[in-house]
């Protein structure tokens, strides 16, 4: 297992550093002060003499190898550039002594290497072996809320339907929202590439390919993820993924079915001091959570909560989160930051 040591400051490598997330995280690691004593900004070979720039300092981009971490003496490498590169170049960052933070879903299920959201389950980060895997962003949005539920009333089974914006498929798929939205205001011709349909006036009920069991790839994401996280078997998870018509920031319809009655109003006062909540609910005002709200947020916002009556023990909410700041890079700062501060307690 990599073992950090006590620094004032951090050796940081981030791959992927051109891509949405990796930008993401940069700006994260300044906005939060994370304690960087340098960066390795590096992507694919064609990126490679693009510059970066943190906390007012340049850093040439470099690209990712086998060798690009010996003798650097990283701390910690946050990989944010796909499955493929993430299985082909993590275990170079960890034999060079620096413990990965992965934003893919290269390791996710993997036995031995632990699914962390912070606010969740802190303490499995330091059950690691060198790789700590960030979940899904529709995962990650879901479970910081249903946390202190789960915790109250132990939740036995959830069914949610996510409305995943367009730049859940990157930055081509907001782009590909706005030219077609430029194009019907100006009778041109709407473009498709990214989706397989038009997403302008539309929604699409897949998100990712489909599997044997009729379940695409993304649903059992939040199925098996949302398990693993709370470490348990016995949570039933169903999901329908929509891409939906919006530009930024995932939504969620919750249903959950717990094992001891969970009101309305507990739930509320539960959600009110919980770690990572934004609770937003006050429907005779026409105050709920919505994407425009989340957008740039790290918060997870929750609203709409209300007692199912179609079944005993049942409660059902309305969740929004920022699919690139909560949904990623800020989840994986954050799981570095518990690293760190274990080490200030010591």
């Amino acid at each position: 297992m990599n073992q950090l040591k006590k620094k004032v400051a951090y050796n940081i490598a981030i791959a992927g550093i051109t891509g949405a997330v990796g930008e993401t995280l940069l700006k994260i690691l300044e906005e939060r002060n994370f304690p960087v004593a340098s960066i390795l900004p590096l992507a694919s070979a064609r990126s490679v003499g693009k510059k970066i720039t943190f906390k007012g300092v340049e850093y040439p981009v470099q690209e990712l190898t086998h060798d690009c971490f010996t003798g650097k003496e990283i701390d910690i490498a946050f990989f944010s550039a796909g499955g493929d590169r993430s299985k082909e170049f993590a275990f170079s960052a960890v034999k060079a002594g620096a413990v990965v933070v992965d934003n893919s879903s290269a390791f996710r299920m993997d036995p031995t290497v632990p699914l962390v959201v912070p606010e969740v389950n802190p303490q499995d980060a330091f059950k690691h072996k060198g790789i700590i895997a960030n979940p899904n962003c529709t995962t990650i949005i879901m479970v910081v809320p249903l946390k202190p539920l789960h915790d109250y009333a132990k939740i036995k089974r959830v069914v949610v339907s996510s409305y995943q914006s367009t730049y859940g498929a990157g930055a081509s798929g907001m782009y590909e929202l706005m030219e077609q939205t430029k194009a019907w205001v100006n009778g041109g011709e709407l473009k498709k590439s990214t989706f397989p349909y038009q997403i302008l006036f539309n929604l699409i009920p897949q998100v990712d390919s489909f599997t044997d069991n009729g379940y695409t790839k993304e649903e059992m994401k939040m199925h098996n993820e949302t398990r693993k996280i709370f470490g348990t078997d016995d949570m039933s998870v169903s999901a329908t993924c929509v891409r939906v018509p919006v530009l930024s920031a995932h939504s969620e319809s919750v249903t959950i079915e717990t094992e001891l009655k969970l009101t309305a109003d507990k739930a509320m006062e539960l959600l009110k001091g919980a770690e990572g909540v934004k609770l937003v609910d006050d429907p005779a005002n026409r105050v709920y959570p919505m994407p425009l709200d989340a957008t740039g947020q790290d918060l997870c916002y929750i609203g709409r909560i209300r007692e199912d009556i179609s079944a005993e023990n049942s409660l059902t909410f309305w969740i929004s989160g920022d699919q690139l700041r909560k949904g990623a890079a800020t989840n994986a700062v954050q799981i570095a930051e518990l690293l760190i501060a274990e080490l200030l307690i010591k």
